[in-house]
């Protein structure tokens, strides 16, 4: 009878280190699959398959789409593309960004979740922001076990305390405690005869990160809210979830409030900018102007040099906002 033999796996700052300590505790014997997400930038090569194989008694791989699930190896997400749990193979896709991430933790948890229900453990170690509390969400309805590492001793606690903040957890532990948990979990028989709701949402969401649904669907998730969805300005629903409040919009990206916040930041940043940038031009057009009248209409000189002038404070103040 199968255990809890589907681990999947979410880290973000200090999370390599993190992995390093808890591969090299795995036995080599693993009756389960391990998936892995790491935020990392999208265009470096990554590292952390040969990083993790060098600690581990188990093999690291980086999988291809639909690579046939393996009990007893380990299966890192790739940058730029999510990692996705599908039955008895994964899904290897470059989907919406979630949490400002790809590969993002929600869309490996919530696809586990959806295909494997109770036989899926989600464990979120060090991060900073809150991308995986959705997803253990997902695990938790489905009927799997959540986990996270004990903020005090994560490196960077933020992802695990969101998660801990919005949900019950099942386990809360010390990273050096944390691989007796999964070997164990990964042993103990599933309970027979016990059912677990399977929402609908999760499928659709699940679904999303493969770009595999319609804008009719997001009724069926959330309600449209006042928002727009900074990746691509289109509208954001709203999404609850118990205590979980979270944004999605119909091509897909998906936004816990703090990842939203963020990428608002940003976004206002870049406007700033762009607005300077054509303030300046102007500038120079107004002063280019103005040189080419030069003594022959001093007035029109005049009016174009005090036009630049004027400019000139407008663009300071937008610098100094810029500079905070």
């Amino acid at each position: 009878m199968k255990g809890r033999d589907i681990i999947t796996i979410g880290a973000s700052a200090g999370g390599v280190e993190a992995l390093r300590q808890l591969v090299a505790e795995l036995p080599h014997d693993l009756p389960a699959a391990l998936f892995i997400v790491l935020h990392i930038p999208a265009h470096s090569p990554s590292l952390l398959s040969s990083i993790l194989a060098k600690r581990s008694r188990l093999p690291v791989m980086s999988p291809g789409d639909r690579t046939t699930i393996e009990h007893g190896h380990i299966y890192v997400a790739p940058p730029d593309h999510h990692l996705l749990v599908e039955a008895d193979h994964m899904r290897v896709m470059r989907g919406p960004r979630e949490n400002r991430h790809r590969p993002a933790i929600d869309p490996l948890f919530r696809s586990a979740a959806w295909s494997c229900g109770p036989r899926v453990v989600g464990v979120v170690l060090s991060g900073t922001m809150d991308d995986g509390t959705a997803g253990l969400w997902a695990v938790k309805t489905c009927g799997g076990t959540t986990v996270v590492q004990e903020p005090s001793d994560a490196l960077f606690p933020c992802m695990p305390l969101s998660a801990l903040n919005n949900l019950d957890i099942d386990h809360c532990l010390p990273l050096q405690d944390l691989p007796e948990l999964l070997n164990s979990l990964a042993r103990k028989p599933l309970e027979t005869g016990v059912t677990h709701p399977m929402p609908e949402k999760i499928r659709i969401e699940a679904e999303a990160a493969m770009l595999e649904r319609s804008i009719e669907d997001m009724d069926k998730i959330g309600t449209p809210s006042v928002y727009t969805c900074p990746a691509c300005r289109g509208s954001l629903w709203e999404v609850e979830e118990g205590k979980l409040t979270r944004y999605r919009c119909h091509v897909g990206h998906s936004y816990m409030p703090g990842s939203l916040v963020a990428d608002q930041s940003e976004q206002i940043t870049a406007a700033l900018y762009s607005a300077l940038t054509a303030m300046e031009e102007k500038i120079a057009m107004l002063r280019r102007i103005a040189e080419q009248l030069g003594n022959d209409l001093p007035k029109e000189k005049k009016r174009y040099e005090e036009m630049a002038d004027e400019q000139e404070k407008q663009a300071e103040l937008l610098r100094r906002l810029i500079r905070g």
